[in-house]
């Protein structure tokens, strides 16, 4: 009881981070968050054999506590001299996973960057609550810089109490999914899955969710960051073609195994998945393909080209369906806010009919839909995962089997005893539908009709948001092939920035805000030099 509990707590504390209307309330359920969350996860693993190196040496266990708060902290003090680099940082951590032991199951946990996140949140939340300058010493409260975590990262005492953008109903509806989330944990079969959700993705991520929405966005930050995600993407394009060339994969047993078993041979690169590696490149492709489209130069042009060529490889490699099909329609948004939405839908028309001949017709891919173990084998074993989560679902129509608990009922009703025949649907809306019942199912659905009219309203006038629509809109599909919404960082930092680019758009009241503000501090800053 005291564990569900706790799970309640973080996840309304992180709600609270998201929805609080006052700049000192959000800043203090920030820390709330921070704080309970790794006495939370403590708790759960303290039992367990992954624990047991720091639980039988004490002094390892505070040096690794001191070790990580000093770096922490050190990060904290640059995010709040220079905020934006916070945008930069967050982005380039997204796809660094290191495998760690957790309750009894190897996890590939983003620690990187929850160390990101936790000094964006020391350095958001710190100065709002001591109400006087900054915390570590930056700028004066006289002259704040309006590129910062909040517009204001340095405010005046008055500042800290005053209303801050207003959540709107994406805020809200992701703060109600949260605290849906931890309850219906309550009553799962798998009640540490889901506890592991709440602290390793939805607290986390929606803290960064906060941050990265508080940052002024500019076109050249938006570039900055595209760069480096692209410099990333080559390095891992790299990485997995020395594994197909060597016919070695680093990481995955299941993909060593399968690589065996298969005519083909699928890379992933640094990534435990080659579907999460494919996303990657996807989401990374869309960027490059939006910068080509709105090309200002032709080197510019041609420079994004090249890029993309290289990471095309790099995700034929992947044999990543749900990455080509997303990465169809991604193109297609592109498209259609590009030039003409009918006439990209009509491209993207042909492009399916063709894939699905060349599927039909051609007996290398063996698609056949003709049985169920036809059809099961020709989706990778999603059909009957899919068939298993709507019985799921009609089991408990209203309220779900309980956050989390797809994998073990799915076992359960299937009389498996493998831990791996399993983890997930693959399909989020079954997912969902199945943990969360009809009343998850409804604020899943809001949550994206939410998500999608805040990201593509003004998006034709944007290139910028353009991009982060069309790319929000193919990892939605991806979802619909492999899961991982709101447990994909991707989701929130996409989300995150498109909530930012929304906000200062030309001719709103909050740029206008912004740009008096720049003037006044302006001022501010001359009178201060006379």
């Amino acid at each position: 009881m005291a564990q569900a509990l706790a799970v309640i707590l973080v996840a309304a504390l992180a709600a609270g981070a998201l929805v609080a209307p006052v700049a000192r309330q959000r800043a203090g359920a920030m820390l709330g968050a921070l704080a309970v969350t790794p006495i939370l996860l403590v708790a759960h693993v303290w039992d367990t054999s992954a624990f047991h190196t720091f639980k039988d040496h004490p002094p390892l266990l505070a040096v690794a506590a001191v070790a990580g708060g000093a770096v922490v902290l050190a990060l904290a003090a640059v995010f709040d001299r220079h905020p934006s680099w916070f945008g930069v940082a967050a982005v380039a951590m997204v796809p660094f996973r290191i495998p760690i032991a957790v309750g009894g199951s190897t996890s590939n946990l983003l620690v990187p960057l929850y160390v990101v996140i936790g000094a964006g949140a020391l350095a958001y939340a710190l100065p709002r609550l001591r109400a006087s300058g900054t915390f570590f010493g930056g700028p004066p409260a006289a002259a704040p810089s309006a590129d910062t975590l909040a517009g204001v990262l340095a405010p005046a005492p008055e500042a800290a109490r005053r209303p801050e953008h207003p959540a709107q109903r994406l805020e809200w509806l992701l703060a109600a999914t949260l605290v849906l989330y931890a309850l219906q944990a309550t009553y799962s079969s798998d009640a540490g899955h889901a506890l592991e959700n709440v602290v390793f993705f939805y607290v986390p991520f929606a803290l960064l969710f906060v941050l990265l929405g508080r940052i002024t966005w500019t076109a050249q930050l938006v570039g900055r960051c595209l760069t480096v995600l692209a410099g990333l993407a080559l390095a891992f394009a790299g990485i997995g073609f020395v594994e197909y060339a060597t016919k070695h994969v680093f990481l995955n047993p299941r993909v060593i195994t399968s690589n065996q078993l298969e005519s083909y041979f699928r890379v992933n690169s640094l990534f435990f998945d080659p579907n999460i590696y494919g996303r990657f490149l996807m989401v990374v492709m869309l960027g490059l393909a939006g910068t080509v489209l709105w090309a200002r130069t032709q080197r510019t042009a041609l420079a994004a080209t090249a890029v993309l060529v290289v990471l095309w490889a790099g995700l034929v490699l992947t044999f990543s369906q749900s990455s080509f099909v997303s990465m169809l329609v991604g193109l297609t948004v592109l498209g259609g806010l590009r030039w003409d939405p009918r006439k990209a839908g009509m491209v993207a028309g042909v492009g399916v009919v063709l894939a699905l001949g060349v599927a039909l017709l051609v007996p290398s891919v063996r698609f056949n839909v003709s049985g169920s173990k036809s059809a099961d084998t020709s989706t990778s074993g999603r059909y009957d995962l899919i068939r298993g989560g709507l019985d799921l679902f009609k089991d408990a129509p209203l309220t779900g089997q309980g956050a989390g608990a797809f994998a073990k009922d799915y076992r359960r009703t299937q009389k498996s005893s493998s831990e791996t025949s399993a983890s997930a649907s693959h399909t989020i809306p079954i997912t969902v539908a199945a943990e969360q019942g009809i009343v998850g199912l409804a604020l899943y659905l809001a949550l994206l009709a939410a998500a999608l009219s805040r990201l593509f309203k003004g998006a034709v006038a944007s290139v910028p948001r353009a991009i982060v629509a069309a790319a929000f809109v193919a990892l939605v599909v991806h979802t619909f092939m492999y899961a991982a919404f709101l447990e994909d960082p991707l989701t929130w930092t996409l989300l995150g920035i498109g909530v930012a680019l929304a906000r200062v758009a030309p001719g709103t009241p909050d740029a206008r805000a912004r740009s008096e503000a720049r003037r006044a501090a302006a001022a501010a800053a001359a009178a201060q030099g006379a």
